[in-house]
């Protein structure tokens, strides 16, 4: 205990700048800011500290944390690395445009056995990657079902209308029965196709409750390269990496970058990046990554993975930094407790990162709060930026507004028991130079 005392009092963090790189979400940055207010609100009434959030000053976007915790005040500031516009650009796709791509990428998983391999490590997220497969089949094929019983209630009305108009007319002519047959299979395909199309469109309105589309949109995203970053993607990582760059040249204690979900592996190649090129100066802030609910095998077990399995290799070794990885088995939109660099292959002899560790929801969130939550599965996605009632070792408001560093809070923290490390990835290749990214198939 005076150990730790001493590594708290040696390494008291006053100013930190924490960066969050989200997800592939469209959403706009502001849900963060008051997820992280409301839920930092709970979990401090929970925990019996102070914190509180007001507006930050600049034109990116994020807030500022003033929190006292264990008798210290810390002052950081939070900025969400924003990259919805991509997302939201990838997702502009048709009807017709999304069941091509469901096609493609089912055909990468399944063709490149990443599906198969994928399967040994979790069977939630590969669950999770087929719900959007089976639910766009599901609506295809109810779409289908009400244009044909529409079809057949007009076809039983045309005939119910045409026997009596034939039977005023006495013996109509086979002209006048080419010409009434002709047009009753064109007005039942026109109403058939139309019935598939409002209720194909019907479904894709209401995507906010099924997450068929999104969830479409963003595996496909990562299939359509097989695993490389599109040009304009690593662009914008450029971008991210100047501003965290320069956040470590300034007068802070820490700096935190925290990646979530498919934003964790934006974040592995952004620091790989910035630690190669010698931007982490050995006199600056400490440096800290956290990887939150990792979904990074669904990319790396892709063959053109090269540069993600590059940076996972490379920053493993680095102690230019500390990476705490956190999933929960109970999430199962995430690969819990996989060590990123080992299943996929490239762990070097030794390597030291990441610190694997589980969030253990059905431990550090009450039985009741638990009942609430576990069929959410969206929701316990996000657990990891929220208030824990029973809350353990992880507290996502202590790492990111309390006294401690991200290496000195989990120095001494033993990885998960259960965490898998076996390498499970078909395709190991390497190369970090974005590039060499191959352009799409």
């Amino acid at each position: 205990m005076e150990q730790a005392e001493q590594s708290v009092e040696n390494r008291q963090v006053k100013r930190r700048r924490v960066f969050y790189i989200p997800g592939y979400d469209p959403i706009h940055p502001r849900r963060y800011r008051e997820l992280y207010r409301t839920e930092s609100k709970a979990q401090a009434e929970i925990s019996g500290y102070d914190i509180g959030i007001a507006p930050k000053q600049g034109e990116n976007y994020g807030w500022r944390v003033e929190s006292r915790m264990d008798g210290q005040s810390v002052d950081a500031e939070v900025e969400v690395l924003v990259w919805s516009d991509i997302v939201r650009d990838s997702m502009a796709s048709s009807i017709p445009a999304t069941y091509l791509q469901l096609l493609r990428t089912a055909w990468t998983y399944i063709t490149t056995g990443a599906l198969r391999r994928l399967m040994w490590l979790r069977k939630g997220p590969v669950i999770a990657a087929l719900y959007p497969v089976g639910m766009l089949i599901l609506q295809f094929l109810l779409a289908l079902l009400a244009g044909y019983v529409a079809a057949r209630v007009l076809g039983w009305a045309l005939d119910l209308i045409g026997g009596g108009m034939m039977a005023l007319l006495g013996n109509p002519g086979d002209l006048d029965f080419t010409i009434f047959t002709a047009g009753r299979r064109v007005a039942l395909l026109i109403l058939a196709i139309w019935v598939i199309g409002y209720v194909l469109r019907w479904f894709k309105s209401k995507d906010s409750k099924f997450f068929a589309y999104y969830l479409m949109h963003d595996y496909a995203y990562s299939a359509q390269w097989k695993g490389a970053n599109p040009p304009e993607l690593e662009d914008r990582m450029a971008d991210f990496r100047g501003a965290i760059g320069e956040a470590l040249e300034s007068d802070l204690d820490e700096v935190l970058v925290v990646g979530h979900s498919s934003g964790a592996h934006l974040a592995v190649s952004i620091l790989a990046d910035l630690i190669r090129e010698g931007g982490v100066p050995k006199a600056g802030p400490t440096l800290g990554f956290l990887s939150l609910g990792q979904v990074v095998p669904m990319l790396s077990f892709l063959p053109k993975a090269d540069r993600l399995r590059a940076d996972l290799h490379f920053l493993s070794t680095r102690d230019e930094l500390a990476w705490v990885d956190v999933t929960a088995p109970g999430d199962g939109c995430a690969f819990a407790l996989c060590d990123p660099v080992a299943v996929s292959g490239v762990a070097p002899e030794g390597h030291k990162w990441p610190l694997v560790i589980s969030a253990a929801f059905t431990q550090t969130l009450s039985p009741e709060r638990w009942k609430e939550l576990r069929w959410k599965f969206f929701r316990l996605h996000f657990q990891y930026l929220c208030a824990f009632d029973r809350v353990g070792d992880y507290d996502y408001f202590r790492i990111t507004a309390g006294p401690m560093t991200l290496a000195d809070r989990f120095r001494d923290r033993a990885p998960s028991k259960s965490r898998i490390d076996v390498a499970a990835s078909k395709f190991t290749s390497m190369s970090h130079d974005p590039a060499e990214a191959p352009v799409a198939s």
